[in-house]
């Protein structure tokens, strides 16, 4: 049975969902969840909120947009079980991740600018310097080898085979193109969207025809910094309500 965790209006569940346009059981599922301390309860048994907890639905919603349902979760759970310092590391984690995107789409930008506009790239020899196999790059991005196969059969990249082994081999062209691929991936993009940027950029566009999409990208990540503060706004007036 859940304790009394803070004095003042008692809140039913249906209160607690109104303010927020959410349903009663998507409340109940936040409290099971731990995003919510645990209820009151009634002597019938029926669920009792209270300030502390509109405190904390606030806060995980306010959450979501900059660091996603996971970590939002992770970050409330580790709140309500006491361990801050464990839910401040999961933010900081959001943040460096959220500039490591920063300097990656950086990057791009520049890379793209490199590009001769007429230019394709020339093949790298199978077994010659530069070019990698599924495994490796795989691991550089962080991702499953069956992530890249999906991207070949979509498209987004051409690998050669070792013709004595029968492996893939992927140039630096295709390493560039991957990165990519991952970074628009991770920006929200889908791989039919994807794909006919990859093929602007082998057909070697440079960066203009990729303006609007980098301009998005960029005011995605903006989005994103500015959901944290809101979030951490939220969270700080739920830590000083806690106590």
């Amino acid at each position: 049975m859940g304790r009394n965790l803070q004095s003042g209006d008692r809140l039913r569940p249906v209160d607690l969902a109104r303010g927020h346009g959410l349903s009663t059981q998507a409340v109940r599922n936040y409290e099971e969840a731990g995003i919510l301390p645990a209820a009151g309860r009634t002597p019938h048994g029926y669920r009792t909120y209270t300030s502390l907890h509109a405190g904390a639905l606030r806060a995980f919603l306010a959450l979501v947009p900059g660091h996603g349902h996971r970590t939002a979760t992770s970050i409330m759970r580790a709140v309500n079980q006491g361990a801050v310092d464990g839910a401040f590391r999961l933010i900081d984690e959001s943040h460096a991740q959220l500039l490591d995107d920063r300097r990656t789409l950086q990057a791009v930008e520049n890379a793209l600018r490199d590009l001769e506009p007429a230019k394709a790239p020339e093949p790298a020899a199978v077994s010659g310097p530069g070019g990698t196999f599924i495994g490796p790059l795989a691991d550089q991005l962080g991702i499953r080898p069956a992530t890249l196969r999906k991207w070949e059969r979509a498209g987004l990249m051409r690998p050669h085979r070792d013709p004595r082994t029968g492996y893939r081999v992927y140039d630096e062209a295709d390493v560039r193109d991957a990165r990519l691929a991952h970074q628009l991936r991770r920006g929200g993009y889908l791989l039919e969207q994807i794909a006919p940027l990859i093929a602007q950029v082998r057909a070697a566009g440079g960066l203009e025809p990729l303006g609007a999409t980098l301009h998005d990208w960029h005011g995605r990540l903006s989005a994103r910094g500015r959901a944290m503060l809101t979030g951490a706004a939220e969270l700080e007036a739920y830590l000083r309500e806690r106590g």
